[in-house]
């Protein structure tokens, strides 16, 4: 039997879009489970400001528990907790987005391999929030 390979990604994924979408593709087409970090509504408001989370955490995890890349879901409140599960999960590829190449990278002494991600196309939260 094949060793199973975990895959990991992290964020707020408040509102989804296409580069949100690639990255789940790509990060699953490394491995053969893909494990997702996501923050709660506390360090999402702590992170980006009292406007955000634009949707909750219940339903942001709903959300990327239905798509197909996806294996499991996990929330975490703060950036040990964020650590604590790419500890307790040990992936193979822990995957960032490429803003962070030459920073710090919450758990990657804990993973075997970081691969950054560029974003697809300028897609971000940020923006379409600023385009309602």
């Amino acid at each position: 039997m094949e060793e199973e390979k975990i895959i990991w990604t992290n964020g707020c994924f408040d509102i989804l879009h296409v580069g949100h979408i690639e990255l789940f593709k790509y990060a699953k087409d490394l491995g053969s489970k893909l494990y997702v970090g996501i923050d709660s509504d506390e360090k999402v408001k702590l992170d980006k400001g009292d406007d955000r989370p634009f949707n909750k955490l219940s339903d942001r995890i709903k959300v990327l528990e239905s798509i197909k890349y996806i294996d499991k879901v996990f929330s975490f409140d703060s950036t040990e907790g964020l650590e604590n599960l790419v500890k307790e999960y040990k992936p193979h590829v822990l995957i960032v987005g490429s803003d962070w190449r030459n920073k710090t990278v919450i758990g990657e002494q804990h993973a075997q391999h970081v691969r950054f991600f560029d974003r697809i196309d300028g897609y971000s939260t940020t923006n379409i929030l600023e385009w309602k």
